[in-house]
């Protein structure tokens, strides 16, 4: 899994909470990377549909769907996204060992497995929970 995930639910939160067009750099700010990143992934957001953008002095990025018909999941897709895999793969299938050539596909299924129970759990969180969970966080530390 890379970081556009968080960068991307990052942005989404503030857009709906802002209710208003943010720039590339006021959300760069907050999300505490680079504006050329944040447009980077905030182009794969408009494709999904979950943006809209401005261009030009005055544009910017204002979310385009009700926060609690959003979930990470729709996020994840947009993105592309895959919480567990490898990038190595052990052993070589040529080997006569078994373990040698079995290993990587077995492993590939447990992951594809993982990356399924991830995005089951995704769906049945939304937008509005996760600020919901921050701001009820806030009003506990205010009191």
């Amino acid at each position: 899994m890379n970081s556009e995930f968080g960068v991307a639910v990052h942005a989404l939160v503030y857009l709906n909470h802002k209710g208003a067009l943010v720039s590339s750099e006021a959300l760069a700010g907050n999300i505490c990377t680079n504006p050329a990143r944040v447009r980077k992934i905030m182009a794969k957001l408009k494709k999904a549909g979950l943006v809209f953008t401005r261009e030009g002095l005055e544009g910017g990025y204002s979310f385009q769907k009700e926060p609690q018909c959003v979930t990470l999941y729709d996020v994840a897709q947009a993105l592309d996204c895959r919480f567990v895999a490898s990038s190595w793969r052990s052993g070589n299938t040529d080997l006569p060992c078994l373990i040698a050539s079995g290993m990587a596909g077995v492993l590939d299924g447990i992951y594809e497995e993982l990356d399924k129970g991830c995005k089951e759990t995704l769906a049945k969180i939304t937008i509005a929970d996760i600020d919901g969970r921050i701001f009820k966080k806030e009003e506990k530390e205010e009191v």
